[in-house]
């Protein structure tokens, strides 16, 4: 993990359920965390419309392209793009939503002064630049493996609608659309290769 205690970013801003930043879809969901951490732009990206695109952490070439031409078609007109910025189709989404000159959230399974994976410090500064990245877990929080399905649920619950692009068929990835249907939001899926 890299550690963000010694570089200079934004102050994180915490979010309590009766904030007025609060992302309203977030609050609808059945089970909203009493509290987010968010550092960014402006968190006022939590109220504007959301949709999520994820997928394998072990995409192909083709896959990643997919991602970031739905994610920067997406963010060029407005919308704004979340993901949980892992490897993959996580990270072309993010990359995708800044190439079209729009705004990505990375909704982190840690605090949000510690990144992760690693290798995506510069991913992470480059989104907090003109979005936001946010997270359940305090400052401090290493990511565990029960954190991510925890981190997914707050993905499709900022989001009107979830977009799949390469799962595999027992992939814990297909915890997000699952979640999505749960919380009565919309659910979209790459056909294999588009």
């Amino acid at each position: 993990m890299v550690s963000l205690r010694e570089r200079s970013f934004s102050p994180i801003r915490e979010l309590g359920i009766g904030d007025p930043d609060y992302p309203p879809l977030l609050h609808a969901i059945h089970d909203p965390p009493a509290l987010v951490y968010a550092r960014g732009s402006d968190v006022r990206l939590l109220c504007e419309p959301v949709v999520a695109i994820v997928g394998s952490r072990r995409a192909t070439d083709h896959g990643r392209c997919v991602a970031a031409e739905i994610a920067s078609f997406l963010a060029g007109r407005g919308v704004v793009v979340a993901s949980g910025m892992a490897y993959g189709i996580d990270a072309a989404a993010h990359r995708g939503a800044l190439q079209g000159g729009g705004q990505t959230i990375a909704v982190w399974a840690c605090g949000l002064d510690v990144i992760y994976p690693p290798s995506h410090a510069e991913l992470a500064s480059r989104i907090e630049e003109s979005g936001l990245v946010l997270s359940e877990f305090p400052p401090g929080t290493e990511p565990t493996p029960e954190f991510f399905p925890q981190r997914n649920r707050i993905i499709s619950g900022l989001s009107i609608a979830t977009t799949i692009v390469e799962a595999a068929e027992k992939s814990g990835l297909l915890i997000t659309p699952r979640l999505a249907l749960e919380q009565a939001r919309g659910g979209m899926a790459v056909p294999g290769r588009a």
